[in-house]
């Protein structure tokens, strides 16, 4: 279960949720009726209950085949086509995922920079071991995964034969057009659809997230029913559900001056769930000059580095703390030293739980009291259910957020101006006069 707790802040009451009626309500209106800003992107809202459930057993045989015969898949994929899978595997499955001994193939995240070092670092990380690999592209001309795919298309016909490379590779893409879908159908590719109304930082319950995800040995249908359980939960309360509560929150501290949300785990294997956080509300609120900007931390490291800041520093941020809210499966106390030369002998036997949570409550009551105000959500479980609810809340929540500031939440177009330029300057064709204009406009950098 998913609960928001703004009560024990004393700078936010009641009143000042309930001033945001007339906006929720209306926003509310706009996910439900799929009538707002963005309209065509909303498939979402309904994915957890009505997804397709022969693809979906087709997710499931192919991450079946890729366990029986592959060591290692290459994830093919940028922001959105990677970062939700990422996330879901490393919280569940901890950030030392492909260092354990398991029955499940170690799974690497590729095409998702311009770095050649790491992509070739990864090649041979491959040696010796079968590979599969899923390319995740709804056009297939994203450049970063487009380069990485070039590559691996030609490592897996040099290792395999052709046709065995093709049933190697598994392409996530576009129901009927693009670039990668005409190259999935000219090799034979099985291939999985991105959803036409799904836009990319909403696509981690769509095959884009569940086939990597599947294939760590997580068991999807159990996310879905957690994301089929928070939908229904959240929709039954109406208005003053818990995400349009914690999406009025967060507004609150921006029309009060804040400009930055701080995301904040205590546990190590929350950090990419804070990296899909970042991309899921930045780009859907960052737009019109307008949004919180949304980092993430994982105490207690960062506190040995950002929490100098957090307490002392320019009152531009908020936290909000993703805590669980029960003891995990594994854990572990601390042990008795004859000796204390440590003078650790006072928690002696507590658990690192224990520990973990008086470290967030004390960080809380001086962070309180440095000016900086601390929203928390709960979940009980580190499972497959309770982060299906997670994801579901934070969606809902973002899209909420998102129509109170009056921008379209689903589209993002300052991303082009960047690849623009870098076309230009790179000499695509068609771009030729921008191209002496930025070269001019550069020459001194």
């Amino acid at each position: 279960m998913i609960t928001f707790q703004y009560s024990h802040l004393k700078t936010v009451s009641e009143a000042d949720v309930r001033s945001f009626d007339e906006r929720i309500a209306a926003a509310d209106r706009h996910i439900r009726n799929k009538d707002g800003k963005g309209n065509d992107f909303l498939g979402w809202v309904d994915l957890p209950v009505n997804y397709d459930k022969e693809e979906f057993g087709r997710i499931r045989e192919a991450a079946d085949k890729i366990r029986r015969d592959s060591q290692v898949l290459l994830v093919v994929g940028i922001g959105g086509s990677y970062l939700g899978a990422r996330a879901v595997i490393e919280f569940l499955k901890g950030c030392y995922y492909n260092q354990k001994r398991k029955n499940t193939p170690d799974i690497y995240f590729v095409g998702n920079s311009f770095d050649g070092d790491e992509l070739k670092t990864v090649l041979e990380l491959c040696e010796g071991k079968d590979v599969s690999v899923n390319v995740i592209s709804k056009s297939g001309t994203t450049t970063e995964s487009s380069i990485a795919f070039r590559i691996l298309r030609e490592y897996m016909e040099d290792r395999y034969s052709k046709e065995e490379a093709a049933a190697r590779i598994y392409a996530t893409t576009d129901r009927a057009r693009g670039a990668l879908k005409g190259l999935a159908d000219q090799n034979g590719y099985e291939t999985f659809v991105i959803p036409d109304d799904v836009g990319g930082r909403f696509s981690v319950l769509t095959p884009v997230g569940l086939l990597p995800i599947a294939c760590a040995g997580i068991d999807i249908e159990a996310l879905m029913r957690g994301a089929a359980n928070e939908r229904e939960k959240l929709f039954g309360d109406g208005l003053t559900n818990d995400a349009y509560t914690y999406a009025i929150a967060r507004n609150i501290q921006l029309e009060r001056g804040k400009s930055v949300e701080l995301l904040c785990s205590y546990d190590p294997s929350f950090r990419f769930m804070g990296e899909w956080f970042k991309q899921l509300f930045g780009e859907s609120e960052g737009k019109d000059k307008k949004g919180l900007f949304p980092a993430s931390a994982v105490y207690s490291s960062d506190l040995h580095s950002l929490g100098q800041y957090v307490q002392d520093g320019s009152p531009i941020l908020f936290e909000t703390v993703c805590a669980l809210a029960r003891p995990a499966v594994r854990d572990m106390n601390v042990p008795y030293e004859e000796e204390n030369s440590d003078g650790l002998n006072f928690i002696a036997g507590e658990s690192f739980y224990k520990v973990n949570k008086k470290a967030m409550l004390g960080t809380l009551l001086a962070h309180e009291q440095g000016g900086t105000d601390t929203l928390m959500i709960r979940y009980d479980a580190k499972d497959e259910e309770n982060l299906g609810e997670l994801i579901y809340f934070f969606e809902l929540a973002c899209a909420a957020s998102g129509y109170l500031i009056d921008v379209n939440p689903f589209d993002q177009p300052g991303v082009e101006a960047y690849k623009k330029n870098m076309f230009a300057l790179l000499g695509k064709p068609g771009y030729e006069d921008k191209k002496a204009e930025l070269e001019e406009k550069i020459k001194n950098i």
